[in-house]
């Protein structure tokens, strides 16, 4: 889902300081990804979702650290696991002020929410945590990006790797996704995870040239109301999509420009219902740059 606004073109919005693969062309609903002709489904995650509001789920389980150092083809430029405190109201803070920043002030892509970081952004125990929920009539939500050498910005070519859980909080959604440093949509998008907190998770890739399709559209059938690692892997010859591991959907249509991440934390659609409340946990954050 292509993000309503950015923080360059929003006045007065600031920045902080089972495999399955199918390749589809189904034109989307206006305004984003949209509902695809065609998806797939496998690794069907049948464990009950947690309840809105519910405790958070352990951060780190044993044996779940975030991955050091290169991987064949890849170099890593950027790993967090979020080791260090930073109470609501702080982020980035000087602990994280170099690697990341984010939306503030803006709608998001409903319109029905505001991007909040300081209302719902904060690390502890060992996970960068996004409390959404409504305050005084108002959707908070949250979209931290990850810097490059301390730049807004990204690059061309990449593999982004996220592991996170989510309480199944209705009304609300990840579109996590690459979006074109130069903030046109008809230079493509890649978003995964993408899906409500109370749903599955779902993938696209809409088509350089013809943003308003769908080169992939994927549904894993898996929720997020326990610990994955969702993986994107965007190379010259076309983009994959791993959950946990697991091919889960690819294309060869690829976008050809300098895309940069967003964990899009948002409203799914309107406004959710006014007592959803819940957390969204990024245990670790690991980028590489194709070699």
């Amino acid at each position: 889902m292509r993000p309503r606004t950015s923080p360059r073109s929003v006045a007065g919005a600031a920045l902080l300081a089972a495999t399955v693969a199918v390749v589809v062309a189904a034109p989307a609903d206006a305004g984003g990804a949209g509902r695809p002709a065609t998806v797939t489904r496998g690794l069907r995650d049948v464990r009950t979702p947690a309840p809105a509001g519910a405790p958070a789920a352990p951060a780190t389980p044993q044996g779940t650290g975030a991955p050091r150092g290169d991987l064949p083809g890849w170099r890593q430029v950027l790993v967090d696991d979020f080791t260090t405190y930073v109470p609501l109201g702080g982020f980035p803070g000087p602990a994280y002020a170099g690697r990341w920043t984010g939306y503030d002030g803006a709608h998001d892509t409903s319109g029905a929410g505001t991007y909040r970081p300081a209302r719902v952004v904060s690390v502890d125990d060992g996970v960068l945590d996004l409390h959404v929920r409504t305050e005084g009539g108002t959707p908070l939500v949250a979209a931290p990006v990850p810097l490059r050498d301390g730049q807004w910005g990204g690059w061309t070519y990449g593999r982004y790797s996220v592991r996170y859980r989510a309480d199944a909080v209705p009304g609300y959604k990840t579109a996590w996704l690459l979006w074109p440093d130069s903030d046109d949509w008809s230079d493509g998008e890649v978003d995964f995870p993408e899906g409500d907190l109370d749903g599955t998770v779902h993938g696209f890739v809409h088509r350089p040239g013809a943003p308003e399709q769908n080169a992939l559209a994927v549904d894993t059938g898996v929720r997020a109301t326990d610990w994955h690692v969702a993986t994107v892997e965007w190379r010259p010859e076309g983009v994959r999509f791993l959950l946990d591991g697991v091919l889960v959907g690819s294309t060869p249509v690829s976008p050809d420009r300098p895309m940069h991440l967003v964990l899009q934390t948002e409203t799914s659609g309107g406004t959710p219902p006014a007592g959803a409340a819940g957390h969204v946990q990024v245990d670790w954050v690991a980028l590489y740059r194709l070699v």
